[in-house]
C-alpha cells in the first residue's frame, strides 16, 4: 500500500471520529434541554353545567287535508312545498252539481214559502168568520193546522237551502292552518270521497317543538328543581330555558322554554317524554329533524376550564400538568366534567390559579423543568362560526 494511501485512510478515520464526537455532543444537549411547552391560566368564569339529550323536533300542529263533500277534483291552487296561509284556498271539488242542488233548494223554499203565505190568509179569515157563526170551529182548526203544516215545511226548506249553500262553500277546500304544504296527493280529475281522501298534509313551523326523554333520575331531579321554582315539570319546570343545536355546526344553537312533560313514565323504558318549543323564524328547524338539547344541570357557579388537549391521563385518573415559579411539571388529578363553549369543567384539583401545561404534554414528565410559553386563553372555545 503505497504512503499516500494510508494518508487518506487516516485523515477519513480521523473525519468519521470528529463527527461521531460531535453528534454525540449534540444528542447530550438535547437531552439536556428544556422541553418547549405552552402554558395558560385555566379560565374561570360563571357557568351552568348541562346535561345534553337526543331527540327530534316535531310540528306543534300538523293536519291531514280532506274534503267534506264529494266529487271529482276540478283545480289545485298551490304550489308543492310552498308555505300556506291559514285561509288559503287549495283545492276547488267540480262546484256545478253543488250550484244545481243549491237552486233547487231554492225553488222549493220559495214554493213553500208561497204556500205559508195561502195558509196563512186562509187561517185569518176563517178566524173573522167564526164570529159571526158563518162558519164551524172545526173549520178554523183545520185552518190553523193546514198553516202550521205549511210553516213547518218551510223551515225544513230553509235548513235544506242552508245545507246546500254549505255544501258548495265546503267545494272550495282552504287551509285549516298556516304552514309548510306538502305536495298534492291526488291530480285533477280523480273522483274525491268524503272525509276520506286524504289531498295533501300541513305542517306549522313557527313554532316547533322538541322531543326528548329523561330517565328516572334525571327526572326526579328535575322535578324537584321545578318545585323549588313553585310549577312541576310537567308544566313547564317554571319556564326551565334550554338550547338546541344540530349536527351542523354552521347552524347556531336556539334557546326555548322547557314547557311539557308526560303525566307517567314509561313501564317497558323507564323514561318521560319531554318537550321544549323553540321559535323557528327562519323555518331552520324541521318535523322530524334530530338534534341535541342542552338542559340546564346545576345553579350557576364559578367554574374552572380548560382544554381538552390540557388533561391527560395516567392509568385511571385524569391529571394536568402545573408549572410552578421554577417551571418545573408536577401532575396534579382532576376530575373533569362536562363541555361547556368548547372547555371541559374542572370540577375538582384546580383553584384557578395554577399555571397549566395546554399544549405539549408528551415532552413533559412530573419533575421535569420545562420552557413554558405564556398564553391567554379566550373565554370560549368554540369553532368559528358557532355559538352558544
Amino acid at each position: 500500500m503505497s504512503l499516500s494511501s494510508r494518508r487518506g485512510r487516516l485523515i477519513l478515520a480521523g473525519a468519521f471520529v470528529f463527527l461521531a464526537l460531535h453528534f454525540d455532543k449534540l444528542a447530550a444537549e438535547a437531552q439536556t434541554a428544556d422541553p418547549q411547552v405552552t402554558v395558560a391560566r385555566p379560565v374561570v368564569r360563571e357557568i351552568i353545567e348541562d346535561d345534553e339529550f337526543v331527540g327530534r323536533f316535531e310540528a306543534v300542529d300538523q293536519v291531514s287535508v280532506r274534503s267534506r263533500v264529494g266529487g271529482y277534483l276540478d283545480q289545485v291552487h298551490f304550489t308543492d312545498g310552498a308555505m300556506v296561509e291559514k285561509g288559503q284556498l287549495l283545492f276547488t271539488i267540480d262546484q256545478r252539481p253543488f250550484e244545481t242542488a243549491l237552486d233547487q233548494a231554492k225553488s222549493e223554499q220559495g214554493a213553500a214559502q208561497a204556500l205559508v203565505d195561502f195558509t196563512k190568509i186562509q187561517f185569518e179569515r176563517a178566524q173573522s168568520l167564526v164570529g159571526n157563526g158563518n162558519i164551524p170551529v172545526s173549520t178554523v182548526d183545520d185552518r190553523r193546522r193546514e198553516y202550521l203544516a205549511a210553516t213547518a215545511r218551510a223551515d225544513g226548506t230553509r235548513a235544506a237551502v242552508a245545507r246546500a249553500e254549505l255544501d258548495l262553500e265546503y267545494t272550495e277546500i282552504r287551509a285549516p292552518l298556516a304552514g309548510r304544504i306538502d305536495r298534492r296527493l291526488v291530480s285533477v280529475g280523480n273522483l274525491v270521497e268524503a272525509n276520506q281522501t286524504v289531498l295533501t298534509t300541513i305542517v306549522s313551523l313557527d313554532p316547533i317543538h322538541f322531543y326528548f326523554e329523561l330517565d328516572e333520575k334525571q327526572y326526579l331531579d328535575y322535578a324537584m328543581r321545578a318545585r323549588q321554582n313553585g310549577a312541576t315539570l310537567n308544566e313547564g319546570a317554571g319556564d326551565l330555558k334550554v338550547k338546541v343545536r344540530v349536527a351542523d355546526d354552521r347552524i347556531p344553537p336556539a334557546e326555548g322554554t322547557l314547557d311539557f312533560a308526560e303525566n307517567r313514565l314509561d313501564r317497558e323504558t323507564g323514561t318521560m317524554r319531554v318537550r321544549a318549543t323553540f321559535a323557528n323564524p327562519d323555518y331552520v328547524f324541521q318535523p322530524g329533524m334530530f338534534g341535541y338539547v342542552n338542559v340546564p344541570a346545576s345553579v350557576p357557579y364559578q367554574g374552572v376550564m380548560l382544554p381538552d388537549e390540557a388533561i391527560g391521563a395516567d392509568q385511571n385518573r385524569r391529571i394536568v400538568y402545573v408549572v410552578n415559579a421554577d417551571d418545573v411539571a408536577s401532575a396534579v388529578p382532576v376530575r373533569p366534567g362536562p363541555r361547556i363553549d368548547g372547555y371541559r369543567v374542572i370540577r375538582s384539583g384546580l383553584t384557578g390559579e395554577e399555571t397549566v401545561v395546554v399544549n405539549g404534554l408528551m415532552r413533559v414528565r412530573p419533575g421535569v423543568k420545562v420552557a413554558p410559553e405564556l398564553i391567554t386563553l379566550p373565554p370560549t372555545n368554540e369553532p368559528a362560526g358557532t355559538r352558544q
